[in-house]
């Protein structure tokens, strides 16, 4: 053989085992509140939506990873950025890497008109191979107390699929038990409910704490949210676990994967990558 034919080889391969890694791995599916008014416990309304962050970093990562992102909705409604997260404090600091991925999110196939949750629900749900749930407090509109949301989720959990979520994100959780209206509506009362077979009972997990809602209900100028999060699944009955408030934590069990708050944003993504991957090994 030539060193003409053998460079040639040499070369294929090269291209063949390029093109092999940047072929995508498979799809992820991406759940995001279809709502941006959070109701407040004084009949007020807070402006919301997901956390530019806790979006678009995992979705980053995930690309990166050589995965498809596919976008779902409960009503297949484009989704909507709580523009307090367009800030560089939860990129670092750096201006250009939050515009980076401000650009990259706004570019996603199917950011302005997603599928809707009852689309994917009729579909084949093992063509995923996993979901992501970012925060802001949107999720607590929506995706808390609604069974589709449940439907989903019980299907990543039969199927050994990993789900995250993270800050806010993890209140989706609840929907996965037998009333989750019920518990959501007992919940705003003040009432302190008992989940009825709740899917992750038992789980190791976490979610915005107590003290970093307080921080964040101090710049409502009197006005209060209807439930603590952290409450509302340490009584449905999840293991919960934190950090220091505004420092990264991530909890994995099994297939779940949740993330604290917004700074935990690059340590999800990581351990959601790392899942994924070994999931795909076995």
């Amino acid at each position: 053989m030539s060193k003409t034919t053998t460079l040639a080889l040499a070369l294929a391969g090269s291209l063949f085992a390029g093109a092999a890694t940047a072929a995508p791995k498979g799809e992820v599916l991406v759940l995001l509140s279809s709502e941006n008014q959070l109701a407040l416990a004084d009949g007020k309304h807070y402006p919301t939506g997901y956390y530019l962050n806790e979006f678009g970093v995992p979705a980053d990562h995930l690309l990166k990873a050589g995965y498809r992102l596919v976008l779902v909705t409960p009503r297949g409604n484009a989704p909507s950025v709580d523009l307090r997260s367009i800030d560089p404090q939860y990129f670092g600091g750096d201006e250009a890497e939050m515009k980076r991925i401000q650009q990259l999110v706004a570019g996603l196939p199917g950011i302005d008109d997603t599928l809707a949750l009852k689309e994917v629900l009729a579909g084949d749900l093992d063509r995923y191979a996993g979901l992501l749930i970012p925060g802001g407090h949107a999720p607590l509109i929506d995706l808390a107390k609604n069974p589709e949301v449940g439907q989903l989720l019980r299907h990543f959990h039969q199927a050994g699929k990993p789900t995250a979520a993270i800050c806010h994100g993890p209140i989706a959780l609840l929907s996965a038990q037998d009333d989750p209206q019920g518990y959501q509506a007992a919940l705003a009362r003040g009432a302190r409910p008992a989940a009825d077979n709740w899917l992750y009972e038992g789980y190791r997990m976490t979610i915005f704490s107590d003290p970093e809602e307080r921080v964040f209900e101090g710049s409502l100028n009197g006005d209060r949210v209807l439930f603590y999060p952290a409450k509302a699944m340490a009584g449905a009955g999840g293991e919960m676990s934190y950090s220091k408030e505004w420092s990264p934590n991530v909890v994995v069990d099994r297939e779940l994967i949740t993330g604290q708050n917004p700074f935990s944003d690059h340590a999800l993504a990581k351990a959601l990558v790392e899942k994924l991957g070994a999931t795909r090994s076995e």
